[in-house]
C-alpha cells in the first residue's frame, strides 16, 4: 500500500476548495495510507486561518508520524523515510521534492488532483 504524506496546505484543501482528498487519491492511486508529520499538528494549532481547526481535526483522523524536522523539512523527511508521495500545492515544497525524486500529488486547475512521478 502506498503512503501519502499530507502537508498543511493539503489538510486545508477540503475546506478551502471543497475537494474530497480520500476520493481523489483513491481514483489516482487506489487505497493508500495517509500520514501527517507530527510537527504539522503544532503548526496547525497556531495557524491563523479560518479553516485551521477543521484541518487540525482532519489531521488527527490520520496517522501522525514522528519527525525530528519541522515544516516542509518534516514533510520531505517523512516522505523519504516512508518511500511515499507528498500531497501539497506549495510550489516551493514541490520544487524541493522534485530535486529529491519524491513523487507528488497536487491540485490542477483548482478542480482535481494529479500525480507527478519522480
Amino acid at each position: 500500500m502506498q503512503t501519502v504524506v499530507l502537508d498543511t496546505n493539503a489538510l486545508l484543501m477540503p475546506f478551502e476548495i471543497g475537494i474530497n482528498l480520500d476520493l481523489e487519491v483513491l481514483n489516482l492511486l487506489g487505497e493508500v495510507r495517509f500520514v501527517v508529520p507530527g510537527p504539522l499538528v503544532g503548526e496547525l494549532k497556531h495557524l491563523e486561518n479560518k479553516h485551521a481547526k477543521a484541518a487540525l481535526a482532519l489531521a488527527r483522523k490520520r496517522e501522525i508520524v514522528p519527525s525530528e524536522e519541522h515544516g516542509d523539512n518534516a514533510v520531505l523527511e517523512v516522505a523519504q523515510r516512508e518511500n511515499g508521495y507528498i500531497l501539497t500545492n506549495d510550489k516551493e515544497l514541490r520544487r524541493r521534492a522534485r530535486k529529491l525524486g519524491i513523487p507528488l500529488i497536487y491540485l490542477r486547475s483548482g478542480t482535481h488532483l494529479v500525480v507527478e512521478y519522480a
